[in-house]
């Protein structure tokens, strides 16, 4: 799958070279390594949600950023084994949703996270974060609920 960067329409929210890392005036919402040393991360300034993937400390593969308001949360409800977490960031026809969870009821806690991509709502795939480096702040987070 080949990314291309689309910049923000409202503002940049990343420096100006588009360095994956979240800016000083924004939130890490979440960010992991996957496999293959690419990074996922997801920040939020107030005003818009970024998303942004590729090698971290260089120029992204791709990055964008919405409207605080169109972005929406999945969020646990306290019940159940498995809690688990998400938010989903359009772009046009694609949705990325970065989701983090885990088995509350095993001794592991084995954890899950990473970003579905979802193309006019139809999953055309996963990447998964590797290792146990994941920032996950996504639980609280206060968005539109995900219909």
């Amino acid at each position: 799958m080949k990314f291309i960067v689309i910049l923000p329409a409202i503002g940049m929210l990343f420096s100006p070279n588009l360095y994956a890392k979240c800016d000083k005036t924004s939130k890490t919402v979440f960010s992991c390594l996957t496999a293959k040393g690419k990074q996922i991360e997801v920040c939020d300034n107030g005003k818009v949600i970024a998303y942004s993937y590729g090698k971290p400390n260089v120029k992204p593969e791709m990055a964008f950023s919405v409207p605080r308001a169109q972005a929406t949360t999945s969020q646990w409800s306290g019940v159940g084994r498995y809690e688990s977490y998400a938010i989903d960031i359009p772009n046009k026809t694609i949705t990325y949703s970065v989701f983090f969870g885990t088995d509350r009821l095993t001794d592991k806690h084995t954890v899950e996270a990473g970003v579905n991509v979802m193309i006019k709502k139809k999953l055309a795939g996963t990447v998964n974060c590797a290792g146990k480096n994941i920032t996950n702040n996504l639980e609280g987070l206060t968005l539109k609920p995900t219909p």
